[in-house]
């Protein structure tokens, strides 16, 4: 069995950190062939779609044969895992990932559903479960939701890792003048929500295989900050899932399968759902770390079965 990974450049990935690193060392220890791939090597010849893509021996870290030109209907499973932002380039990958679809190749997550699934305005799918949430371009509906809720955090629809997101007091002096930046004089929406103090205790970020919760790590803010992501400075914790998580990943679970999202990360703060990232979610290897489980062997496993 032949497995394609569409990734970032290989010199790019730390494969002591990165999740696509692991889920490629356990393909391999499962006997399947690795290649590799970025989103500008992908291409189509009249109505196939085809790859420059090079085999992989990813464990021990790396060794890259010569590219070669293949089509994408010789791969059983395509994960793209291209960090965000999901610009053009990535919304263009998308659609030639699609064409190896209609061939019948399985493509994580489900290029349809990576482009649906904006990681901040999928959650609101499942608002109930939500702290009170406005998504707006206006300064005076966003500055008056703050008014009304207290404390809140801004966040740009398209950020990933925590990059962007402002912590806002309704007092602040000029938050019109912080609107008016953050939205480019009200022409682009913003993700306003109200402030969980229970961020001090973590966010847990919570990993699920074809709906399925499979690990889960707490991720606390570093001292002075109240963005709790890895790649901030927070700091990852061994953790179990509460009765409510439980609850939050069996609403989302029938969803997530519906919509071919194979490999998904949750990000769950105080018992409120906070994010759903599709695009490549991480946090593989802190939870084999500190949970002393071998997940990226068991998305492999579950991987099989679906194939078969």
């Amino acid at each position: 069995m032949k497995q394609l990974f569409v990734i970032d450049p290989i010199e790019q990935i730390n494969p002591l950190k990165d999740s696509s690193a692991a889920l490629m060392q356990a393909a391999q220890r499962a006997s399947i062939e690795v290649w590799i791939c970025t989103p500008s090597d992908l291409q189509a010849r009249g109505d196939k779609a085809w790859v420059v893509a090079k085999p992989t021996i990813p464990e021990p870290w790396i060794q890259v044969a010569s590219p070669q030109s293949k089509p994408l209907a010789e791969f059983k499973c395509i994960w793209m895992r291209k960090d965000p932002p999901v610009d053009e380039a990535f919304l263009y990958a998308t659609h030639l990932l699609e064409v190896a679809e209609r061939d019948g190749v399985l493509v994580l997550n489900k290029p349809s559903s990576l482009r649906a699934w904006n990681e901040k305005l999928g959650a609101l799918r499942f608002s109930k479960l939500m702290a009170p949430t406005l998504v707006a371009s206006r300064v005076n509906e966003l500055a008056t939701f703050a008014r009304e809720q207290g404390e809140v955090v801004l966040k740009p629809l398209g950020g990933k890792g925590g990059q962007g997101v402002i912590r806002v007091a309704t007092g602040a002096p000029g938050i019109e003048a912080l609107l008016e930046l953050v939205t480019q004089q009200e022409k682009l929406p913003v993700m306003m929500q109200k402030f969980l103090p229970a961020v001090k205790d973590g966010d847990k970020r919570i990993l699920l295989i074809n709906g399925e919760p499979l690990g889960a790590v707490n991720r606390r803010p570093k001292k002075g900050d109240f963005r709790s992501n890895l790649a901030l400075g927070g700091e990852p914790q061994a953790t179990q899932l509460s009765p409510r998580e439980h609850d939050i990943c069996k609403e989302l679970s029938p969803v997530l399968k519906s919509q071919g999202l194979f490999f998904v990360g949750i990000d769950v703060i105080g018992g409120m759902l906070s994010e759903i990232n599709v695009t490549s979610p991480t946090g593989i290897r802190e939870v084999e770390k500190l949970m002393n489980i071998p997940l990226a062997d068991q998305v492999i496993t579950r991987l099989i079965d679906e194939l078969q």
